[in-house]
């Protein structure tokens, strides 16, 4: 007699269960037990109760995070002011012959001066002008300027939200970036710096959230490692104050 349609799929739905029961039911067996019917109580929620106690000083959070971001292939540099880390960047434009630098519309970074500092380079500040094309601006530029919102000194990473004036393309696209990090953002733990965004509520979150561990890099291609595919290849974290 043949199957009707309806049939036909609850024989087929039927030997799946069979199969992922008899594959669960292996795995149990190996690890010692029957088949699990309900989730296993796990009392514990969150990170435990050392690590959210976990807190460095100062001078340990800079060390660790220099340490870890040096790691991956970044640079890192102690300054005592914005007025050092200009010169810092006006150095290394100078040094490199650069034409762009692109920043982020971060009234901290008006403090750079660096329209006085480069005469020679463009200084162009992210959606400054609206009917410029700023995704091809930020990628022909050779630097690009952001400040950290955050900083996490156990990843070594570098936290840069997005906006109307924080472009993400600022940090992706050009060349080299330099991330100026206010010391006083340093934290010392990932999860403080995720709590801040549970706290704003979902519909606070800003379009973008960036979190930057060194140059880009990739081993996608056999396996071989190499630097600046996905964005910068050099990359500046400016520990200021």
């Amino acid at each position: 007699m043949n199957e009707s349609h309806e049939e036909w799929l609850a024989r087929l739905e039927k030997r799946s269960h069979d199969r992922q029961k008899a594959f669960i039911g292996g795995i149990a067996n190996r690890l010692g037990h029957g088949p699990m019917t309900e989730a296993p109580l796990n009392p514990h929620r969150g990170a435990p109760d050392f690590w959210t106690a976990l807190e460095w000083n100062t001078e340990e959070k800079v060390k660790r995070f220099t340490d870890n971001f040096l790691s991956v292939g970044g640079h890192v540099e102690r300054l005592a002011s914005f007025s050092d880390a200009s010169a810092f960047i006006v150095d290394k434009a100078k040094e490199m012959d650069v034409k762009i630098v692109l920043r982020q519309d971060e009234p901290a970074l008006n403090e750079l001066e660096l329209e006085k500092a480069l005469p020679e380079a463009e200084i162009a500040v992210w959606n400054s002008d609206r009917d410029k094309a700023w995704k091809t601006e930020a990628a022909g530029a050779d630097f690009g300027i952001v400040q950290a919102d955050h900083a996490v000194a156990y990843t070594g990473s570098a936290v840069v939200l997005s906006s109307s004036g924080k472009g993400r393309s600022v940090s992706l696209l050009p060349t080299v970036l330099f991330i100026l990090i206010p010391v006083g953002r340093l934290v010392t733990r990932l999860g403080e710096v995720l709590e801040t965004f549970d706290q704003a509520g979902k519909e606070n979150l800003p379009a973008g959230i960036h979190f930057i561990s060194g140059p880009s890099r990739s081993s996608d291609i056999e396996n071989d490692l190499t630097i600046g595919v996905h964005g910068p290849g050099i990359v500046y974290a400016l520990l200021i104050g």
